[in-house]
């Protein structure tokens, strides 16, 4: 396996590209903000050549660059309906523009992401996550063999994904920490949209966010 990622752009989004091997296939997920320059860098690095982009929602920090890094290989574009208009129109995720006249748009190939499903990608099976609470879309991608969750916005090291712009809400981002990320082994390795990498078993001892996820015990009675 090969996962070889940067931050990218004023806003330091982790962009990875994964593949079986060097110089196989590869997914990219997450191309933010001024990340081409860096994708082509790890493609002729490692002697990769692109299948897909991998998005984990939509918020502009995430997709920035998605059309340029599409558009150059005629490549998809793989996100979740719920976040899809975010691709075209950056407001919608983050409720006001921040960077003037800025405009964006939709990959010639956008295909959607439903909770379950198994992308067969590269030589690689990525499992999606729904994990709405930061965006309406949000998913995670799971590599299950090799105990691997690209988390997006979900989870951090410390910490979670802001729920504070439009379609963010603090309740659901605790239910999707409960149901997808407290069920996976202590050895899955996290591989988050910001900041360093961690553990499932990390955050789950330390990360009061998942702490407050976790079920309260109920009464006990009897033996």
């Amino acid at each position: 396996m090969l996962i070889a990622g940067f931050p990218a752009g004023a806003f330091q989004t982790n962009c990875y590209v994964v593949a079986p091997a060097a110089g196989e296939e590869c997914v990219i997920v997450d191309p933010g903000q001024d990340a081409v320059a860096g994708v082509d860098e790890l493609l002729r690095e490692h002697r990769l050549k692109p299948v897909a982009v991998a998005l984990t929602h939509g918020h502009l920090d995430h997709v920035w660059s998605v059309a340029p890094v599409c558009g150059a290989r005629d490549i998809p574009a793989w996100i979740h309906p719920d976040d899809r208009e975010m691709l075209s129109d950056p407001t919608k995720g983050i409720g006001a523009p921040i960077f003037g006249d800025l405009k964006l748009t939709e990959p010639d190939d956008v295909r959607e992401l439903s909770d379950g499903a198994v992308l067969r990608l590269a030589g690689l099976e990525l499992v999606v996550d729904h994990t709405p609470g930061h965006t309406r879309g949000s998913v995670s991608f799971r590599l299950p063999e090799d105990e691997i969750m690209f988390s997006g916005d979900l989870l951090f090291a410390g910490s979670i994904g802001r729920t504070d712009l439009p379609g963010g809400d603090y309740p659901t981002i605790l239910r999707s920490l409960a149901t997808k990320c407290l069920p996976l082994p202590d050895e899955t390795v996290v591989l988050p949209g910001h900041g360093p990498q961690t553990t499932i078993g990390r955050e789950r001892a330390t990360n009061p966010y998942l702490k407050e996820a976790a079920p309260h015990a109920g009464p006990i009675r009897g033996m």
